[in-house]
């Protein structure tokens, strides 16, 4: 594996670095090797063209890195976990950075080091230099980069290459509109005394009961009596602490004091890159705005202001909790009993094995769940905090990764709760920083749950498609209607992957809209009322699937769904996974707009595959084999906590309360895959193939014929043959090829499996088993022979045939028959046969029967030999002669006895 990854605290040089490394390394990974700076964060999550590029750096194996391309960085300080990757002896390390040489700094294999104003300078003259295309977005993020490190090209470390650089990518299309959106300009301050302007830019902030002050101020050049004015500024104002943030010239300076032990000045500086004592401290910033780094500050501050105790004093202690062995209907009354939303299950020594919600709860007792003991349905897949954590491990958990319920525990032991509610309480009464997506979704959407995306539509999307898109949030604005693209074709568009499948959910009467959708672009409609679902076919036979938003409920475990009309929110929830509960606005003011309620975002950045609601395997079982589809199409990975309720599917036998054909088309979906090897291991994992056959299992024989089946195939692809191959049929009969008939039968009832298929399956199956008997049996077969005994095989059987066979003898006569025998014919055919004087009759059958034996052993070869090959063969004064079996059909019949 190749990875490129940046310093700490990635700033927009690193980032935009890293994605002009891949274009020296197309086959690397991109991986932040810590935390963005806060305006970067919010870039990749408004724009959300690159946000699925990174990868995270828990889903790296470090030990599998095999070369390490660093940017914008060569201290093995500063690369955190990748520091690890060092250790290996064989590992490469190509290293791209501007920054001047350091004692500790890293020695690469490929080193291009120069001493410029920003690390895009350098990949943009790389570029120059080999005469790399680069598009205008990356010309534009360069430029950005650039600008950023250079502070406009007014910082004393821009070089003339930087000036060049930025020439260049402006040359390439770079957008300075959007450079001057992103980049701050700090101006210099009035003509008035520096103490006054300081004192007129504080800002108090509360944190934790504390009030904490910061000011800023903004000079030309370096003032030596800066921490002076500070501490006058103290003294006439009785300040407990003050932390003053300056710009003076190309740098940032930051002096950090305190009077009370609750605020550490020195650790706070130390972050920042500085270092002092407790009450007196300072830290100097190279490459950030004032805005910036006072910004960073107050996120620092957050963190370190009375960090030791905060989990510990905010949770609610002791902990309400269930044991693991208590039934779901006691676990019900201790949530009302309690008025609580969620309970952790802890084991007798108050361990933490899972929680369960209310949510879970209630509708597992209306599936008549209630008998079973929570661990069955417990969510397993959390995080816990430490009684020392501070307010910005809380806000990540509860606000960034929305797990609204933290267990504080110590030594595995859990000591009390947080919840959601709990820190909204303790940041109420700081309004300036309360953050706006830790309010509900109806309240506020967030930026990261919603956000524009129309740059990343624009650049993947073709125009047709985004015209076609914008008409339909026309048509709906019109109609008084909320129209959102769903599912598969949003996640697809995330992941950079064509898909052409345009679900459209409408919030309001779906079968109305389709109707007028259709009336718009004059096509068809056509309507399933009961679901509330219509089909829209436009003049060019593109299809558009209309739905109205809507909530799926089952009166039992495995049920059909019950339908009924809702919000956009109840309709995503319904979805099966995370990765396929996105939604698209388009209506015209809101065009472009992604709509995230439950992280699916995080879900498809990590490749995971993860359930909504816990009880989703339940309600529609079915959703098993789709995971498993899934994940084996995309490369995505089952997540632990959904593989653990499938497990629990698997033990609760719930496949065996309902069958039909939603099983089977998505058994049919699977087998339709590229190459399904992979998916069938997994069905066969979690112990499903019991279920579609109870005597089926995955042993190495029947491995052995799903491989050669591949093979097979791979092999038939490779012809380019006009004739179409449906491959799930042949990969059908490879699962059933030890299955006894009446087994089979019982399976294809139990699944209702459509009666054409059922013919074709059954009837391949029984002849491909007669016919490898003989295959086997007889070394040599003449082709008149090979002809007859495959006559009549459709493509997936004589495909199925070539697995099954063992000898390699029977496999090249089932290639010789695809690819020669079964298109020879003969150039006589009866009418020739008339004007050569026969009479037509039942030996018309007879003699050219044997002529295209004949033909195909390679007896005769012209139409000349082969009216001489009759005229021989079957003189016409011995037309009445009785008629002879040939030798192939004498084998026929041998094979159908045997």
């Amino acid at each position: 594996m190749d990875v490129i990854t940046t310093p700490l605290h990635a700033d927009f040089d690193a980032m935009a670095s890293m994605i002009a490394a891949r274009k020296l390394y197309p086959d690397a990974v991109l991986v932040f090797s810590g935390s963005q700076e806060k305006n970067l964060r919010e870039f990749l999550v408004q724009s959300g063209e690159y946000l699925c590029d990174f990868q995270r750096i828990k889903n790296i194996p470090l030990h599998e890195v095999e070369r390490l391309i660093l940017v914008d960085t060569r201290q093995p300080g500063r690369i955190g976990k990748f520091a690890e990757c060092l250790k290996n002896p064989e590992i490469e390390v190509h290293i791209f950075d501007h920054h001047p040489a350091g004692d500790d700094d890293l020695k690469g294999d490929v080193e291009i080091v120069r001493q410029v104003g920003s690390t895009a300078t350098i990949f943009a003259h790389l570029f120059q230099e080999k005469k790399i295309i680069i598009t205008k977005d990356e010309a534009t993020l360069m430029a950005m980069a650039i600008h950023e490190d250079t502070g406009s090209f007014t910082f004393d470390t821009t070089t003339p290459e930087d000036l060049t650089a930025m020439a260049w990518l402006l040359s390439q299309g770079a957008n300075l509109h959007a450079v001057s959106q992103l980049i701050s300009h700090e101006m210099s301050a009035d003509e008035v005394t520096l103490l006054n302007d300081l004192i007129k830019s504080a800002t108090t902030y509360t944190m934790q009961g504390i009030d904490v002050v910061v000011a800023q101020l903004s000079v030309n050049e370096y003032i030596d009596e800066f921490s002076l004015l500070v501490r006058r500024f103290m003294d006439m104002e009785n300040l407990n602490n003050l932390f003053a943030v300056a710009r003076m010239g190309s740098r940032i300076y930051v002096i950090a004091r305190s009077r009370i032990p609750e605020i550490n000045a020195g650790k706070i500086a130390m972050e920042l890159g500085g270092g002092g004592h407790a009450s007196a401290a300072s830290a100097s910033i190279k490459n950030m705005t004032l805005i910036e780094a006072t910004e960073k500050l107050i996120q620092l501050l957050h963190k370190h202001v009375r960090p030791a105790s905060l989990a510990s004093e905010l949770m609610s202690s002791p902990a309400i909790f269930v044991a693991p062995d208590i039934l779901i209907f006691e676990a019900n009354r201790m949530l009302t009993r309690y008025n609580l939303t969620v309970l952790p299950v802890l084991d007798a020594e108050r361990k933490i094995l899972g929680i369960i919600s209310r949510r879970v709860v209630e509708k597992a007792i209306f599936h008549g769940l209630g008998e079973f003991p929570v661990t069955e349905y417990m969510s397993t897949d959390f995080a816990t905090l430490s009684p020392s954590a501070t307010l910005a491990d809380i806000q990540e958990l509860i606000i960034e990764h929305r797990q609204r319920f933290i267990p504080v525990v110590r030594e595995e032991k859990v000591e009390g709760v947080i919840t959601r509610t709990d820190l909204l309480n303790i940041l109420v009464n700081d309004p300036a920083n309360l953050p706006k997506n830790l309010l509900n979704p109806e309240q506020r959407p967030s930026s990261e749950r919603n956000r524009n995306v129309n740059s990343l539509m624009a650049g993947f999307l073709d125009k047709k498609m985004i015209v076609l898109l914008r008409t339909i949030g026309e048509v709906a604005e019109k109609n008084r209607c909320a129209a959102y693209a769903v599912g598969g074709f949003v996640r697809d568009l995330l992941l950079h992957v064509s898909n052409s499948d345009l679900d459209i959910v409408v919030e309001g009467d779906g079968i109305y809209f389709a109707r007028q959708l259709s009336y718009h672009f004059k096509g068809k409609v056509r309507t399933h009322e009961k679901f509330s679902t219509a089909v829209v076919i436009l003049p060019d036979g593109f299809k558009i699937d209309v739905a109205t938003a809507r909530l799926e409920y089952y009166e039992y475990p495995a049920a059909a769904p019950t339908v009924e009309s809702s919000s956009i929110k109840l309709d995503l929830f319904r979805r099966d996974f995370t990765i396929n509960a996105l939604a698209l606005h388009l209506n015209p003011d809101s065009f472009g707009t992604l709509v995230d309620f439950f992280n699916c975002q995080n879900d498809i950045k990590d490749r995971q595959i993860r359930i909504l609601h816990n009880l989703s395997f339940v309600e529609d079982p079915t959703r098993i084999f789709r995971a498993i589809r899934f994940e084996h199409r995309m490369g995505f990975q089952i997540g632990r906590h959904t593989e653990k309720l499938i497990k629990n599917a698997v033990k609760m036998k719930l496949f065996d309360r309902f069958f039909g054909r939603r099983f089977f088309v998505e058994l049919k979906l699977i087998l339709s895959e590229e190459n399904p090897l992979s998916a069938i291991r997994r069905v066969a994992q979690f112990n499903l193939l019991q279920f579609l056959i109870p005597s089926l299992k995955l042993d190495p024989r029947l491995l052995s014929i799903l491989e050669e089946t591949h093979r097979a195939l791979s092999w038939h692809k490779l012809l380019y043959l006009d004739e179409g191959c449906r491959q799930w049929m042949v990969y059908m009969l490879a699962l059933l090829a030890r299955v006894p008939a009446r087994a089979t039968f019982s399976f294809f009832k139990k699944f209702e499996v459509p009666e054409r298929y059922r013919l074709i399956l059954m009837k391949e199956k029984v002849d491909a088993a007669r016919i490898v008997r003989v295959l086997n049996r007889y070394s040599q077969l003449r082709p008149s022979e090979i002809y007859l005994l495959l006559q009549g095989m459709t493509h997936e059987g004589l495909l199925y045939l070539m697995a099954l066979t063992r000898k390699q003898a029977g496999k090249k006569a089932v290639s010789l028959y695809v690819t020669h025998l079964r298109h020879v014919k003969t150039h006589v055919q009866g009418d020739r046969l008339k004007e050569m004087g026969y009479r037509p009759g039942p030996l018309f059958k007879t003699i050219l029967n044997a002529l295209l034996e004949a033909k195909l052993d390679g007896i005769v070869r012209t139409p000349e030999e082969e009216e001489e090959y009759i005229r021989e063969r079957y003189p016409r004064e011995k037309q009445k002669a009785g008629r002879k079996k040939s030798s192939s059909e004498k084998l026929k019949v041998k094979s159908e006895k045997s």
